[in-house]
């Protein structure tokens, strides 16, 4: 590894699963405006959000869930609809 180009500045923060709630503590050095009150030692942490996390996607659950974000699924299939008629 090449030195010097690598982030020296860990921190803890606590990660967030929108689509479910989940939340877990790791290290990152990602930036964040938010906090968030971590319920195992009570203190807080920088909040970094996201979208899917392992507890959601469909290849650690085995489940086929669509994530819909304002109905662009809804707007695929209107579309290909009216050529398939």
């Amino acid at each position: 590894m090449k030195k010097g180009i690598h982030p020296t500045a860990y921190r803890p923060v606590v990660f967030k699963d929108m689509s479910n709630g989940y939340t877990f503590l790791s290290r990152s050095t990602a930036p964040s405006k938010e906090t968030i009150t971590w319920e195992g030692d009570g203190q807080e942490y920088p909040l970094i959000k996201l979208e899917i996390s392992n507890t959601s996607h469909p290849f650690y659950t085995g489940k086929n869930v669509l994530v819909d974000t304002a109905g662009r699924i809804d707007k695929f299939k209107k579309r290909y609809e009216k050529k398939a008629k």
